[in-house]
């Protein structure tokens, strides 16, 4: 029987990949964005039904994941939708700061809790939550960003007690870099002048040469949808892997100091 896969933020980068695959793969694929009437590519694809969904708007957020249950036996639910705030967290307007928390972390909690009671009733489902490397080792000038992403995995670990008590898994996916325009229309960068330089030598030194594609980091997801293992956590791409092999090995505190030593010197 042919399974279905919900998408949040499936209009660019990851989310958009993520679709084209699962697609190939003979799954349904409702793939939901902010304008899916601005959407060319996805729609030339049979399988994959557009609905319009802003994770920040919970009346929306209702009305979408009933229009999706009305169409499809859903099976997956990808938690996908996101940006990163940048900058230093006094260069920051408490509108920003909310709306990254709105974004990233309150739309994965409400999505997830409007599928629930589906999943439940089934007695099976599988949320997946975009994370980040960022959700498990912190740079300087993400702060809220990495509340929001250390906050899903905290959050992940919890949630997959709960939910195992209906037969029902969540699992995160954590990537590193993504040769997509998460670089351009997914960052917002608040400036101050106090922190120009340290911000502007951060980001000099990101090479993207180690950045994944959205394409196979798309693969793991694909991998946590089918593998049948009750695995909390995929740290995706190889630049991520390399982070964390050497966050655990050195410790959080070592960590800390080499990355103070690059930035700040």
């Amino acid at each position: 029987m042919k399974k279905t896969i919900f998408i949040t933020g499936a209009s660019t980068g990851l989310g958009k990949a993520v679709a084209k695959l699962f697609q190939s793969q003979n799954w349904n694929v409702i793939a939901t964005m902010r304008t899916p009437e601005k959407e060319t590519e996805l729609t030339l694809l049979d399988n994959i039904t557009l609905l319009p969904l802003d994770v920040t708007n919970p009346e929306q957020i209702q009305t979408t994941v009933q229009k999706a249950l009305e169409l499809y036996d859903v099976d997956v639910v990808f938690n996908n939708a996101g940006y990163g705030l940048v900058g230093a967290l006094e260069g920051y307007t408490d509108e920003q700061i909310q709306r990254q928390i709105n974004t990233n972390f309150l739309g994965v909690i409400r999505v997830t809790q409007a599928f629930i009671p589906h999943f439940r009733a089934k007695k099976a489902g599988l949320f997946i939550t975009t994370t980040s490397i960022g959700g498990l080792v912190s740079m300087p000038f993400d702060s809220i960003y990495h509340a929001t992403k250390w906050a899903l995995e905290g959050w992940t670990e919890s949630m997959a007690f709960e939910l195992g008590l209906h037969n029902i898994q969540i699992k995160t996916v954590a990537p590193g870099g993504i040769i997509t325009d998460f670089g351009g229309r997914s960052i917002e960068i608040a400036e101050h002048p106090e922190y120009a330089g340290a911000i502007d030598k951060l980001m000099g030194l990101f090479n993207t040469d180690n950045f994944s594609t959205a394409e196979q980091i798309a693969e793991v997801v694909y991998e946590a949808a089918t593998d049948n293992k009750e695995q909390l956590r995929y740290v995706a791409g190889a630049d991520a892997q390399a982070m964390y092999a050497r966050r655990l090995e050195i410790g959080h505190d070592a960590m800390h100091q080499e990355f103070k030593q690059a930035i700040f010197g």
